[in-house]
């Protein structure tokens, strides 16, 4: 009985043992599956740690390659402006500057002057008809034109011209004399000065204030500017503009203020600030000649009163390219005001240069400086030979 207990026992043992393999290779692959899925899952962590990573890194390569780039172009631009001043053009001298910015009128009257000489073989009243045509429609003005068609004839006559070729020589020495004048030199050499500037709207008064003062303050003066014309918008503004760029002061009111009040307070401030010139804008819009006389009445007594010890040069503006209206704003404006130059503006811009004789002879008043171009370098001092010599050679 003992053995069949016990070999029973046996029996039950081993399919104990061996149920308990089975349980255990149970719990293996049970074991296997959790450390392949936590494997997966430290995997998945270790990609979502290291994704950030490769673009932080990528992020990293971006900018560097960036910046190489800005650095490539600094690089680049650093380099053109090295070229561009191995390559910079030769500045052009003040005469081949006016050369150039007189071409227009050059085409408008001595081009069409030679193309007239050469079709006649002899000097008649013909060729001096045809030359009388061209200098009216060059705007040198009908008295002006007459004058030097009589002049010419005298020179043909009194020094027996035949050769057409030799009629454009004594034109230009006509004209010459026409515009020589002893005081067209615009002198601020005492100090203080003051410059009234005049004229009306839209000639360059403002463009050839700020020029001036950048040319005066280069030459080692103290320069002050008075925004004087209160009336037009953005006047004030656009003489700050230059104001800034020439490394001057200004002084100015608001808009609509009393110009009078502006000029006082410009001069007190020249004192004070023991200034050498002073340039003065003044309006050049208002409702009719009264107002402007009225006005510019004002400015120049308070001058007169406040600043007597400074030299004075009143310049009227007045734009080329009007024509004959530019003449008839001389005359205007000499009625107001003492004029002591003139200063044409905007020469580049017109065929009909004949303006400058024009303006000169019919209101007897000075060409101090021209306009030929938009740089500092293109308001010039009138020369009557070189301007003679530009538009004739």
């Amino acid at each position: 009985m003992f053995k069949k207990f016990f070999k029973k026992s046996k029996k039950e043992e081993i399919k104990e043992e061996a149920s308990q393999v089975v349980v255990s290779e149970e719990t293996v692959e049970e074991q296997a599956e959790k450390l392949q899925v936590e494997e997966e899952q430290q995997v998945e962590e270790v990609q979502k740690v290291e994704k950030p990573k490769e673009e932080v890194v990528k992020e990293v390569a971006l900018d560097s390659s960036v910046e190489e780039i800005q650095n490539e172009e600094l690089q680049l631009v650093e380099d053109k402006k090295e070229i561009e001043e191995v390559v910079e053009e030769p500045k052009m001298s003040l005469f081949e500057r006016l050369k150039q910015g007189l071409s227009k009128a050059k085409q408008g009257i001595t081009d069409r002057v030679d193309q007239v000489l050469k079709s006649y073989t002899k000097v008649d009243e013909d060729l001096l008809e045809e030359i009388e045509e061209i200098l009216i429609t060059a705007d040198v003005g009908v008295d002006t034109t007459m004058n030097i068609i009589d002049k010419l004839t005298d020179a043909i006559k009194t020094k027996k011209i035949t050769d057409p070729q030799d009629v454009k020589g004594e034109l230009k020495l006509i004209i010459e004399e026409i515009l020589t004048n002893e005081n067209s030199t615009l002198d601020v050499s005492h100090s203080p000065s003051i410059i009234i500037m005049v004229g009306v709207n839209g000639v360059g008064k403002t463009t050839t204030i700020g020029k001036l003062a950048s040319r005066y303050k280069k030459e080692g003066k103290k320069v002050l500017i008075a925004a004087g014309d209160t009336f037009r918008a953005a006047a004030i503004d656009q003489l700050e503009v230059w104001a800034n760029r020439s490394g001057v002061d200004i002084i100015k009111h608001q808009e609509g203020a009393d110009p009078g009040a502006v000029i006082f307070d410009s001069i007190k401030a020249a004192k004070a600030r023991d200034i050498d010139l002073l340039i003065c804008d003044t309006a050049g819009r208002l409702h009719n000649k009264a107002n402007l006389m009225n006005e510019l009445s004002k400015v120049f007594k308070i001058v007169d009163r406040e600043y007597p010890e400074a030299k004075k040069e009143v310049l009227l503006v007045v734009d080329a390219t009007t024509g004959q209206n530019a003449v008839s704003q001389a005359k205007s404006f000499k009625q107001v005001c003492d004029i002591t130059g003139l200063v044409l503006t905007k020469l580049d811009g017109t065929a009909k240069g004949g303006v400058v004789l024009a303006v000169k002879s019919e209101v007897d008043v000075p060409v101090k400086l021209i306009g030929v171009g938009e740089k500092m370098e293109d308001l010039q001092d009138f020369d009557a030979k070189a301007f003679s010599d530009a538009l004739f050679g």
